[in-house]
Formats: structure tokens, C-alpha cells, sequence
């Protein structure tokens, strides 16, 4: 059922950004590492590199935030009473090591918040 939420939710938010940011539509995509496969699906997707604890989306523009330049922002979606994973939370930190900003958001519009300042930040001419 959560998981479901977060489906929903996601594909909200992917369809508003398209949108919203009409221009850099295909700047968010998903990654897509979760869901229950079979073994042998399972076994092909990490022998082609997929890694455990990956967030569900990155927006592919780099900003400027408080003087700090980002690479690019990871979003994890999570259902309202969805939390991350201990791999999660791993990945998380490494990939902030390497300035890239991370964001969990659990609804529509901490989403909207959240890739709007962001737009507003980017380093775009």
C-alpha cells in the first residue's frame, strides 16, 4: 500500500514538474531501482549497475545555494509515513560529499517547494 502511495505521488510530482519547467522537462527523471522483481530481473539490473539505496529522482541542473555550488539534486520520495532505509541514509551521505544536494519529500507540495527554490537557484544562462 505505501509503496503505491509513493507511485502515486511521484507521478504526480514528475507531471507537474513537466509542466511547471516545461523547458528542462527531461532534465528530472526517475531512477528506477525499487519495486519487487524476480530474481533473475534482479540479477541483470545489478550486473548492469543498479545500487541499493539510490533516491527515486534526480534533476539534472546544477544551482547555487548559499554560495555552495550543487551538481545536481536527488530526490527520494517517500509515502507520509514512509522513512528511509539504512542504505538510503548511506548513499544519502556520499552523495552530499560529493555536492550534490539530497531531499526526501513525503507530499505534493514540499515537492513543488522544494524543486521551485531550487529552479530559482540554478546556474542556468
Amino acid at each position: 500500500m505505501r509503496k503505491d502511495l509513493e507511485h502515486r505521488l511521484q507521478e504526480r510530482c514528475v507531471t507537474w514538474f513537466r509542466y511547471q519547467w516545461f523547458p528542462y522537462r527531461y532534465l528530472l527523471f526517475a531512477i528506477p531501482n525499487g519495486g519487487q522483481r524476480g530474481k533473475a530481473t534482479a540479477g541483470k539490473l545489478k550486473a548492469e549497475g543498479v545500487v541499493s539505496g539510490v533516491a527515486d529522482l534526480f534533476l539534472a541542473m546544477p544551482a547555487r545555494i548559499d554560495d555552495k555550488i550543487y551538481h545536481g539534486l536527488f530526490i527520494e520520495m517517500k509515502s507520509p509515513s514512509g522513512y528511509q532505509s539504512q542504505k538510503q541514509k548511506q548513499w544519502q551521505l556520499q552523495i552530499e560529499q560529493q555536492n550534490y544536494k539530497y531531499s526526501v519529500c513525503k507530499q505534493f507540495e514540499q515537492f513543488q517547494k522544494t524543486v521551485n527554490d531550487w529552479m530559482h537557484a540554478t546556474t542556468r544562462s
